[in-house]
């Protein structure tokens, strides 16, 4: 347990409302240097006890002839005379709840905040006490994410709760998105009772990824719980030459893909709409073999018996599945079924990595995650169908990670995919996505205003700043805060996992002790440790 800090006065409270917060006059004795945005606070009420977030510092004067005609700088006892009397310092504070001081809070712990403390109330930097009276203490549910800012308080997650929702990491490109998938992976892994489908785009997960700015190597899923984790791919060749140690080897059959998988891929194959509506034709006349008799149709200028087909639209569409037809994986049938062997593992408890090795093209990316999510997704229906009608136990609860999420959301697909379905549909057959994206705004409104918590990292456009703040209470005051965030290794988190929003720096990741921290590897040695991980 954090040991309890003693809480530092700040200021009193001069004026503000509940809607657009408090303005807080600084103590003389207070620096104005010394406070940062994001920092929390607390507030001694009459009746209650407050806790917020400074949004926002400034500078004033009692005196406006002070700006026109400054004193002497260099005058060090003029300036401390002046200060806190003639000039002074004031911050912006965002109540978000009550902690103590009332019946409620004391029963039921903090409430959503539903007024404001009284002028001249005390205004103090929140404790490390403070803290974890707010967010909990790391237990069998809670699991370490990183620390407030300035504060080396340890920020906890509710995992159990946080795997009851889709949730969402944004940031842009460089930000640390794949370090904090790769926490939070591990946390779901080792404090809730999901299991993982990661759709591993760019190989960062299974068994080796690399440290985002550096390039050095870091350890994966499978090297830190190689009995939790399997690594499946879907290029044997680029994970022998990566000596990676894989338990499946995926290959898809022309048989196995459907219409529904054809729509992802308007965009990136440029096909028609008629191109698209063809292939439910086609797949009426030819059965499961549609894709391979659709191709060897060859440059034949007849267009088969009974096809509503113009020539045109056949011949864009055979250009796309010729793309499809190219990929190494695709096979005219797979030697083993994939979706089986993969819910095996998952029914194992075991957690399954699905690396693209060099296919990282995204028409590769879209197929494969698209297809297998939605079997997969079909085999759950059944499965919890089946488990409600007939009294028998559940599947485990599947968290699906898909990385460039907006080639799966945007709004023009969202509600004909398994992805969105998943994402509206809010666990009810045990399932719910983790989705990365650097681009939320291509993402559908309704999709994210379902994701339960989101962990944002820096974003520098306006557009998927608002995206990611739509909804949500204090947004103008939160949208500061994102803006002010470091553009490596800090991220701001919302949603239903925390009991209000906390901007963080990320904890540790990469380094041996790291690595012992996240509890895999704690009977080995420190001399056992460095040599692995050398």
């Amino acid at each position: 347990m954090i040991e309890e800090n003693i809480s530092q006065p700040l200021g009193i409270v001069v004026s503000g409302s509940l809607e657009r917060g408090l303005e807080v006059r600084l103590d003389s004795s207070a620096l104005v240097e010394d406070v940062v945005v994001g920092r929390y606070v607390t507030i001694e009420g009459q009746k209650r006890r407050f806790f917020g977030m400074i949004t926002d510092i400034s500078l004033g004067v009692t005196d406006q002839q002070l700006t026109y005609n400054p004193p002497d700088a260099s005058d060090p006892f003029l300036n401390e005379v002046l200060a806190g009397t003639a000039t002074y310092g004031s911050v912006h504070v965002l109540p978000m709840l009550t902690i103590g001081g009332d019946v409620a809070s004391l029963i039921e712990g903090p409430q959503p905040v539903k007024t404001v403390p009284g002028h001249f109330s005390r205004v103090n930097l929140a404790s490390d006490r403070d803290m974890e009276l707010v967010f909990g203490e790391e237990d069998d549910n809670r699991f370490f994410i990183g620390n407030p800012l300035d504060m080396e308080t340890r920020l906890c997650l509710d995992l159990v709760e946080l795997v009851k929702r889709s949730n969402g990491i944004f940031g842009k490109s460089g930000t640390g998105k794949t370090f904090l998938t790769r926490i939070l992976l591990i946390g779901m892994l080792q404090k809730s009772n999901a299991v993982n489908l990661i759709f591993d785009m760019h190989n960062e997960y299974g068994w080796e990824g690399s440290s985002e700015g550096s390039g050095r190597k870091v350890k994966a899923l499978k090297q830190l719980f190689p009995d939790k984790v399997a690594v499946f791919t879907l290029d044997e060749e680029n994970s022998r030459n990566r000596k990676v140690s894989t338990d499946f080897v995926v290959k898809i059959g022309y048989d196995e893909i459907e219409p529904e998988d054809m729509v992802l891929l308007k965009q990136t194959l440029n096909l028609t709409e008629p191109a698209v509506e063809a292939v439910y034709q086609l797949r009426r006349r030819f059965g499961k073999d549609w894709l391979q008799k659709t191709l060897d149709l060859g440059d034949s200028d007849e267009i088969p018996e009974g096809l509503n087909v113009h020539e045109s639209t056949l011949k864009n569409l055979q250009r796309g599945l010729s793309t499809i037809g190219r990929l190494p994986f695709i096979k005219a049938h797979a030697p083993v079924d994939a979706v089986r062997t993969i819910l095996e593992y998952l029914d194992k408890g075991m957690n399954v990595v699905l690396e693209f090795g060099r296919y990282r093209d995204i028409t590769a990316y879209v197929l494969v995650a698209n297809m297998l999510a939605r079997r997969i997704y079909a085999r759950y229906q059944e499965r919890m169908e089946r488990s409600m009608g007939e009294d028998i136990a559940q599947p485990n609860p599947l968290v699906i990670t898909i990385e460039e999420a907006h080639k799966f959301l945007n709004p023009e697909v969202a509600s004909r995919t398994i992805f969105g379905t998943i994402a509206r549909e809010m666990r009810k057959y045990n399932v719910t996505l983790l989705v990365i994206d650097q681009r939320p705004s291509g993402i559908d409104e309704e999709v994210m205003s379902q994701l339960g918590t989101k962990i944002t990292c820096l974003l520098d456009n306006d557009r998927d700043i608002d995206s990611v703040l739509a909804g949500v209470s204090g947004r103008s005051e939160l949208r500061a805060v994102l803006s002010k965030l470091a553009p490596k290794q800090q991220a701001l988190v919302f949603g239903h996992a925390v009991p209000m929003p906390v901007p963080i720096r990320t904890r540790e990741y990469g380094s041996a002790e790291s690595y012992k921290e996240f509890g895999s590897i704690k009977e080995l040695s420190k001399e056992d440790i460095e040599e692995l991980f050398d």
